[in-house]
């Protein structure tokens, strides 16, 4: 069968979807760097910049595996609608607040707290609601489309957000967010989803335990799933890029915007180069060596004193971890069966909350101990000693391997099963 890089786009269910989540990525990311940016110029302290990552992922600890049943017994268009209001009631507060020259580091802790409680209902049912708007024949595709389309969204947030910092103040920036929001809102609701295949679950502790051992007792999903939880706990450098674009780099509001979104701006690039490639099979053994080079660009990163350099060196960043997402995704999405997805799509959150807001903890504190470079720089090495130990610990992960399709149907090694 011949390579159509865009059969799920094709598709105008699809469509619907990947333009939702396109604006709702520009909005998200554009609302974390303005956050982060707005907490950094109120206070001037890392310390605090770990207090908004604490507060970003205290909420997903406790309530994203419940949002994951939720999303398997409920339906996760609705879902997806109702948590995007949140952010933008959120943002509209934010607006009101930096205008009247009101707005506190509590306010913000206590706003980000609440967007966090509602992205950890919407992250599950938005990630199992991809099955059901396009053809099981197109799937495999859809999860590269959708990806690339999330890093395209990634990309231009920050961008956005340090043009609005810029230009108009943070005020402007909070404001987009909002409008970017409803709009996301108003395309979810043209999506015509169809009906959840297998037996639905009522929300219990048993249907969140059957979803937790689904993903244990296969060793590939939890070795994908682990391995980019640790690599990105020690290796992320995103919540110390104020410290770098303001005392470091020395390069204002409009650097930090392109600094931040060079990280994404690596990863669209290398979505696009997967869309056109032909598919990676062994996709175990690339996802390690991807890690290990999101590491040794950590590093580089680190130490780096000129601009263009760390743009340049951050984007290779992003390319390697854009490879991990994808086939991270992949190999979850494809192990799944359909009335599980929304309780396995929540553990895979869960994961991936830990990793970006405990990194953002970690580095925080790190760098408030030490310096900025040295939190990234050891966390850089932190990232290879973890590929090190996960390609010696799970051999599973390391020989997993995506066979070709076969009748529309991704079959995938017996690894999967270990």
């Amino acid at each position: 069968m011949s390579h159509d890089p865009l059969a799920a786009l094709r598709q105008p269910n699809f469509a619907a979807y990947a333009a939702a989540r396109l604006v709702s990525a520009v909005a998200m990311t554009m609302l974390n760097a303005t956050i982060l940016y707005h907490v950094y110029q109120l206070t001037g302290s890392a310390y605090q910049l770990a207090f908004i990552g604490l507060a970003r992922f205290l909420p997903s600890l406790g309530l994203t595996l419940v949002g994951g049943a939720v999303a398997d017994a409920r339906n996760r268009k609705v879902i997806v609608m109702v948590t995007l209001v949140v952010p933008a009631l959120a943002s509209a507060a934010l607006f009101a607040a930096t205008a009247g020259d009101a707005v506190t580091s509590p306010l913000i802790y206590a706003l980000v707290l609440a967007v966090a409680v509602a992205a950890s209902f919407e992250a599950p049912a938005r990630q199992a609601l991809l099955p059901q708007v396009v053809t099981p024949e197109a799937f495999p595709n859809a999860i590269v489309v959708s990806s690339t389309i999330q890093s395209l969204g990634f990309v231009t947030g920050p961008a956005a957000a340090g043009l609005c910092i810029a230009v108009s103040g943070v005020g402007a920036a909070y404001a987009v967010h909002a409008a970017l929001v409803l709009a996301a809102v108003g395309i979810t609701a043209l999506l015509r989803p169809r009906p959840v295949q297998g037996p639905r679950r009522a929300v219990s502790l048993a249907a969140i335990r059957e979803g937790l051992e689904f993903v244990f007792r296969r060793q590939p999903l939890i070795g994908a799933m682990t391995l980019d939880m640790f690599a990105v706990i020690f290796g992320g450098a995103q919540a110390l890029l104020p410290i770098y674009a303001t005392d470091i780099l020395q390069v204002g509001g409009l650097g930090y915007g392109i600094l931040s979104a060079s990280l994404e701006a690596g990863a669209l690039l290398m979505s696009l180069l997967l869309i056109i490639l032909p598919p990676v099979r062994q996709a175990g053994r690339a996802l390690l060596v991807a890690v290990a080079l999101f590491g040794l660009g950590t590093i580089v990163f680190g130490l780096s004193r000129n601009f263009y350099l760390s743009v340049a060196v951050y984007a290779c960043i992003g390319m390697a971890d854009q490879v991990s997402v994808v086939l991270r995704q992949t190999i979850i999405q494809l192990a799944t069966p359909d009335e599980l997805r929304g309780r396995v799509s929540s553990v895979n959150m869960l994961f991936i909350g830990a990793s970006n807001q405990l990194g953002a903890v970690e580095s925080g504190l790190v760098a408030g101990l030490t310096s900025a470079t040295f939190a990234v720089v050891s966390g850089g090495a932190g990232t290879l000693a973890v590929v090190a130990f996960v390609a010696a610990r799970l051999p599973g992960l390391r020989r997993y391997r995506i066979e070709p399709e076969v009748r529309g149907e991704a079959v995938t090694s017996q690894a999967a099963a270990g």
